[in-house]
């Protein structure tokens, strides 16, 4: 497994019809894999091929892609990166292995961790009716998503203590939901729906109803429960929308508290 970042040059007329197209983006990362088909579709138990674009700042975009095999991103670089300063040494793009980090996980560690997932439900509203796949919205909705996950994703996300939590317990109850927001280590932020046409057919016409993805950046701290299931959710994703940049979840240390801004 290989970690994999690539600074965006937001500047660029290519970088930014990448920024806003999630399936010509998709299509980029994928052609980083020479060995890789189309066609190709994993196992549902095999690592796959995860990215992730990280907004820092409005000229500061980051794409992370976690994958089997180690990409080459030469041609990120002579669209959207730097190539006039790119050398063999330093080709426009950082890759790492991963597997040594994935290895060394231990249930106990604590980590702050980053995820932009697709949080979503099923609904109907009669009986004879189908279900149908509905985002959450809400901030609440869009956390408890995520706490439902937890347990079989290997982890288990933190509790503020006691004194940092401006509601008593850090839950309130509301039309018969509990709202979790101040009682853990966890926040939701950078909320995007992206709407765009699927794939068009042989005749250039459009195939099916336009899709609709809403994705939301999910930051926070976890303890790891069982390294084995965290392994497989490091390198499967967590939810749905993996094509179009959802799933990938990635780990940090902790910063101490006593270096945290005020």
């Amino acid at each position: 497994m290989f970690l994999s970042r690539f600074r965006v040059n937001v500047r660029r007329p290519g970088a930014r019809r990448l920024l806003s197209s999630p399936q010509a983006l998709h299509a980029a990362v994928m052609s980083s894999f020479p060995n890789l088909l189309p066609t190709d579709v994993p196992a549902p138990d095999a690592p796959r091929v995860l990215w992730r674009l990280d907004h820092q700042a409005a000229a500061e975009v980051y794409l992370y892609i976690v994958s089997p095999n180690r990409p080459d991103l030469t041609h990120l670089v002579e669209q959207a990166g730097w190539p006039a300063v790119a050398t063999p040494q330093a080709p426009g793009w950082e890759t790492r292995p991963y597997g040594t980090f994935l290895d060394r996980l231990a249930a106990g560690e604590r980590w702050a961790f980053r995820l932009t997932a697709n949080p979503v439900h099923t609904i109907r509203r009669t009986d004879n009716e189908p279900r149908k796949v509905t985002a959450h919205l809400t901030p609440v909705h869009q956390m408890n998503w995520l706490l439902e996950r937890q347990e079989r994703c290997g982890f288990r996300i933190l509790e503020k203590p006691e004194e940092r939590r401006l509601l008593p317990g850090g839950t309130t109850h509301k039309d018969k939901h509990e709202h979790h927001g101040d009682r853990y280590e966890l926040s939701v932020r950078d909320q995007r729906n992206m709407a765009f046409d699927k794939t068009r057919n042989t005749t250039g016409a459009k195939s099916g109803k336009p899709v609709t993805v809403v994705m939301v950046t999910f930051d926070g701290r976890l303890e790891v429960t069982d390294p084995d299931a965290l392994r497989r959710t490091l390198t499967q994703g967590i939810g749905r929308a993996k094509a179009y940049g959802c799933g990938l979840i990635t780990l940090a240390p902790l910063v101490p508290a006593s270096q945290q801004a005020t």
